[in-house]
């Protein structure tokens, strides 16, 4: 049996360790994984709108949900996208993905930006932002301001963060590293609550400048 002193330290160097990066999450290979014992499933309903768009992708995003083993289904006639999980899905959080994926294409997000987060350390979020403005002029003079002139404004945000965003009527879709969407989740939040974004696109553009020294980055 280890002495409890000799452990403590052996412990205590594990966690000082500078290059062990304990979030990391370790990648499941297919080979590794076992066949699930019961079915997941997730719908979701898209405006009609949306359906011619969603009938010319539907090839390449139900081959992309495939590699993964997941199925994707379109209904017509109810106006529905669902995916499920199969005898060849070996990840089991590809279905939650591959939900994302679907809820994102039903709001008008285009297939190639969706379809990132089937990728490891990409994921999403939509802002509902219509709750923060009762005054109908008011919300639309204030997501006016997050869009900026000729979308400049959503353009600066994107180049800052390295994500995706798209405000379509009362809900904002982000998608990119979890880390930049909570940051622009709080910018959108302050655009609507009358903060103006160009303050938070300062603050961004000041702390990259300080991420190249190695001294001030932290």
């Amino acid at each position: 049996m280890v002495p409890k002193s000799k452990r403590y330290r052996k412990e205590k160097a594990w966690d000082n360790d500078p290059t062990l990066d304990k979030w990391k999450i370790p990648e499941i290979k297919p080979e590794e994984s076992s066949a699930f014992l019961e079915e997941s499933s997730f719908a979701v309903l898209f405006p009609q709108y949306r359906e011619k768009y969603i009938k010319e992708c539907y090839g390449l995003v139900k081959q992309k949900l495939m590699e993964s083993g997941i199925k994707l289904e379109l209904n017509l006639l109810e106006g529905s996208l669902t995916v499920r999980t199969t005898k060849k899905t070996w990840d089991p959080y590809a279905i939650i993905k591959a939900r994302d994926v679907i809820k994102l294409l039903s709001r008008s997000v285009p297939y190639a930006h969706a379809l990132r987060l089937m990728d490891d350390g990409i994921f999403c979020e939509v802002v509902k932002i219509r709750s923060y403005v009762r005054n109908t002029d008011r919300f639309i003079k204030r997501r006016q301001r997050l869009i900026g002139p000729n979308g400049a404004t959503l353009k600066a945000l994107e180049l800052l963060t390295d994500c995706y965003i798209l405000v379509q009527g009362s809900t904002v879709s982000i998608i990119g590293n979890f880390k930049n969407i909570k940051i622009l989740s709080r910018i959108i939040v302050d655009t609507m609550q009358n903060i103006h974004p160009i303050y938070h696109i300062k603050e961004l553009m000041i702390k990259r400048e300080l991420m190249k020294d190695e001294k001030l980055k932290d």
